[in-house]
C-alpha cells in the first residue's frame, strides 16, 4: 500500500533547498531583518507577476484583508457581502474592521460566491463585496464588479488560495481595486511562516495600506493615524522570491494532477467532481470533491493510506464566534450542505504519478461506478 499524505511541505525544500539556503544566508549576512531590500524586491516582483502597479506586503493573509478594508474607510455601521462558504478569515477581516459581514450563498457547482444572490443582499449600509477565489478557482469577477459598479461599492478580493489563477485571461490581481493574498506555508506560493500581501493599481490606496501596516507612520516616531503593526520580514520575502520564480511551473504540475483526477474519477456514483467555468483558469490549490457519504469515504481512504482534509467542516455562521450574529441553523442551507459533503484529496506540485495512481485507485475502490452512459470521459477540466 502506497501511503499518500494530504500535503508534504518537505518536498518543496527538497527541490529548492540550495536556493532557499542561499536566500536565507543572504539575509542573515546582511543584518537587516525588517523593512529591507528583500521585501522591497518581492513587492516589485509580485506586483509585476499579478499585473498590478503596487504590492503591499504584510504579516498574514488575514491582515491583508483587514488592512485593505480599513484603508478603504470601511468600519462600524458598514456592511460587507461575503460568501457563506469560505474560511473563517474572510468574515473575521470584516468584523475586525468593525463592519458586519453579510453572507451570500455560493453557486453549488463551483462553491464560489453566486452573483445571483449578491444584489438582493445589498442595503443602504453595504460598502463592499468580498468575493473569495475558493480552492484556487476564480469567482465570477465580471458579474460581481458589474453589480458593485451599479451600486457604488468596492470589491476586495480574497485571493488567499489563487496565486496565479486567471479570470478571462487576466491574472487575479490585474486591474483589481484590491486583491489580498496569503503566503501561509501550504499555499501555492507559501513562505516558511505567516505572510500576506495586497496588490492594487491604486497608488493612493497602496499608500494608505502602507501607513496601516506600520503603526500609522511614514517617518519613524511620526504617527499620522492609530494603526497596528503587520510586516512581512526579510527572511520570508527572500524565500518567497525563490518560490515565485517557480510558481507557474508548480501550478502547471497541480493542473496535471487535477486533469488526472478529473479523467479517472469521472463516472463514480455519488461523487461530484469540481466544475470549472469556461472563462476560468484555476491553480488547484485544493481538489475538492463532494459526496453525501463523505465521512465514510474519508474513513475508507484513510484505511488505504490516503490523507484527506475537509475545507471546511463548520460553516462560519455555525461557529461560536458568530453564534449571535443572526444566522441560525438552516438559514444558509447551501453552506451547510457543502460543509457536510466536501472532501479535499491530496494535491500539490510534488504529488508524483505513483501517489496520484494510489489516490485514484483508493477512491475508485471506495465509490461505486455509475450505471454506464453514452457520455465520454473528460480528458481534462470540464468546460462548463
Amino acid at each position: 500500500m502506497t501511503a499518500v499524505p494530504f500535503l508534504d511541505l518537505r518536498a518543496a525544500y527538497a527541490e529548492l533547498g540550495a536556493e532557499i539556503d542561499a536566500a536565507v544566508g543572504r539575509v542573515l549576512a546582511s543584518g537587516r531583518y525588517l523593512e529591507g531590500p528583500e521585501v522591497a524586491a518581492f513587492e516589485e516582483d509580485f506586483a509585476a507577476y499579478c499585473g498590478a502597479e503596487h504590492c503591499v506586503a504584510v504579516g498574514s493573509g488575514g491582515d491583508a484583508l483587514e488592512i485593505a478594508l480599513l484603508a478603504l474607510g470601511i468600519g462600524p455601521g458598514d456592511e460587507v457581502i461575503v460568501p457563506s462558504h469560505t474560511f473563517f478569515a474572510s468574515w473575521r477581516s470584516v468584523s475586525a474592521a468593525g463592519a458586519r459581514p453579510v453572507p451570500v450563498e455560493p453557486a453549488e457547482d463551483t462553491a464560489n460566491l453566486d452573483p445571483a444572490g449578491v444584489e438582493a443582499a445589498i442595503t443602504a449600509r453595504t460598502r463592499a463585496i468580498l468575493p473569495v477565489h475558493l480552492y484556487g478557482q476564480p469567482a465570477d469577477l465580471d458579474a460581481i464588479t458589474a453589480i458593485a459598479a451599479r451600486h457604488g461599492l468596492a470589491v476586495v478580493e480574497d485571493a488567499a488560495q489563487a496565486h496565479g489563477a486567471r479570470h478571462r485571461g487576466r491574472r487575479i490581481g490585474a486591474g483589481s481595486l484590491a486583491a489580498a493574498f496569503s503566503f501561509y506555508p501550504g499555499k501555492n506560493l507559501g513562505a516558511l511562516g505567516d505572510g500576506g500581501a495586497v496588490v492594487t493599481s491604486d497608488a493612493a490606496l497602496a499608500g494608505r495600506m502602507r501607513l496601516r501596516r506600520s503603526y500609522g507612520s511614514r517617518v519613524k516616531y511620526r504617527h499620522e493615524i492609530v494603526a497596528g503593526n503587520s510586516r512581512l520580514d526579510e527572511l520570508q520575502a527572500a524565500v518567497l522570491r525563490v518560490k515565485l520564480a517557480r510558481l507557474d511551473e508548480w501550478n502547471a504540475r497541480r493542473a496535471g494532477v487535477a486533469a488526472r483526477y478529473l479523467r479517472d474519477l469521472h463516472g463514480l456514483d455519488g461523487l461530484a467532481l469540481p466544475v470549472v467555468a469556461p472563462w476560468a483558469e484555476p491553480v488547484w490549490h485544493l481538489f475538492v470533491v463532494r459526496s453525501p457519504r463523505r465521512d465514510e469515504l474519508r474513513r475508507r481512504l484513510a484505511d488505504a493510506g490516503i490523507g484527506t482534509q475537509i475545507h471546511y467542516p463548520v460553516p462560519v455562521h455555525r461557529t461560536a464566534a458568530y453564534a449571535a450574529a443572526g444566522w441560525p441553523p438552516g438559514s444558509l442551507p447551501v453552506a451547510e450542505r457543502l460543509a457536510a459533503e466536501v472532501l479535499s484529496l491530496p494535491m500539490g506540485p510534488h504529488l508524483d504519478k505513483a501517489a496520484a495512481d494510489a489516490v485514484v485507485t483508493a477512491v475508485r475502490a471506495a465509490v461505486q461506478p455509475r450505471t454506464p452512459t453514452n457520455s465520454p470521459r473528460p480528458d481534462g477540466p470540464p468546460s462548463t
